[in-house]
């Protein structure tokens, strides 16, 4: 073998070592999905921050199949403080975060707010046993081509896992990529919920 080609096998080894050292950690990384169907790394926001009403932007409306079958709009979301999870059964980062999401839904589904996962670069049976292992009850919807992720592209939702966190009227409120404490989304959804 010459030697140019054995520096680029070991120069692919570190590399592909290193990918997947980031992979199985997942602290504080996300994976971006719309960059051609290719898995990439990014850094990840260590909180979300409640952008001040003022400054807030409508989200984008959206559509499509829930993993249940069913139809969904986000017109559904209207008047209730939601979140927004993308997320992948793939994802090692969601494999912690989404029972934490399961159960800060349980604590604030009576007070008007809504969570939604949105499934993405996934297969659908793969999603579909990934929520019943971890006993998940708010809707996902399917999206493996990531057009919502796309649909939000003025935020970072193209990064597995992600999520937006939308006001009463709509607007984009918080904004985590990453993994999301559940400490942190609490703290959030108090304050969005307790405005008018």
């Amino acid at each position: 073998m010459p030697r140019s080609s054995g520096r680029r096998s070991a120069a692919l080894v570190v590399a592909l070592a290193g990918l997947l050292a980031g992979c199985s950690s997942g602290e504080g990384q996300a994976v971006d999905v719309n960059n051609g169907g290719e898995f990439r790394f990014v850094q990840g926001t260590p909180a979300g921050e409640v952008i001040p009403a003022d400054e807030r932007q409508s989200a984008p409306e959206f559509s499509g199949t829930l993993l249940s079958g069913e139809e969904f709009s986000s017109t559904e979301l209207a008047g209730d403080v939601a979140v927004l999870n993308f997320w992948g059964s793939w994802c090692a980062p969601c494999r912690v975060e989404t029972p934490e999401f399961q159960e800060l839904y349980t604590e604030v589904a009576d007070e008007g707010a809504q969570f939604l996962g949105l499934n993405v670069k996934d297969q659908e049976q793969l999603a579909t046993s990934f929520l019943e292992t971890k006993g998940i009850t708010f809707p996902s919807l399917y999206d493996p081509k990531g057009q919502v992720a796309l649909a939000f592209r003025d935020y970072p939702a193209n990064a597995i896992p992600s999520t937006i966190v939308l006001d009463r009227q709509g607007r984009v409120a918080a904004v985590y990529t990453a993994a999301v404490l559940q400490d942190d989304l609490r703290t959030t959804l108090t304050q969005l919920l307790g405005e008018e």
